[in-house]
């Protein structure tokens, strides 16, 4: 049996499955077309292989609950990254899904780091 061993690094985002402030939903199945298609490109491209862990999971805060999708992140032995290009893949695939699926603001809860990405201050109307 063959064991590699690679250090650690991992990474968290959570994305609402609304539109923007909207009252449009996407479905789970649509964002895995999304994600397989960057995957793929990023494969094609420049041999980046990003594999994604998906779960679903509401959003709470005030009077906001919202689906949200969370994508769990590890530095995948087989196709390892070094810190420094883990983290710039991450940022690049959600920057391309703020795009895609009209988010306002995500959280990228890395293993040493949290970082927000915001389009706008704006904030969802349930919450304030």
């Amino acid at each position: 049996m063959n064991i590699i061993t690679k250090p650690t690094f991992t990474a968290t985002v959570t994305i609402g499955m609304q539109f923007g402030y909207s009252k449009q939903f996407y479905q789970k199945s649509e964002f895995v077309g999304i994600l397989q298609k960057f995957q793929q490109q990023q494969i094609a491209e420049r041999k980046v292989y990003l594999s994604a862990c998906i779960s679903e999971c509401d959003l709470i805060l005030s009077g906001q609950v919202e689906p949200h999708l969370k994508l769990d992140f590890i530095n995948y032995p087989k196709f390892p990254l070094e810190e420094k290009q883990f983290k710039s893949e991450i940022e690049l695939l959600v920057t391309s899904l703020m795009n895609e699926l009209e988010q306002n603001r995500i959280v990228i809860v890395y293993h040493n780091e949290t970082k927000m990405f915001e389009k706008s201050k704006e904030i969802d109307p349930r919450i304030l």
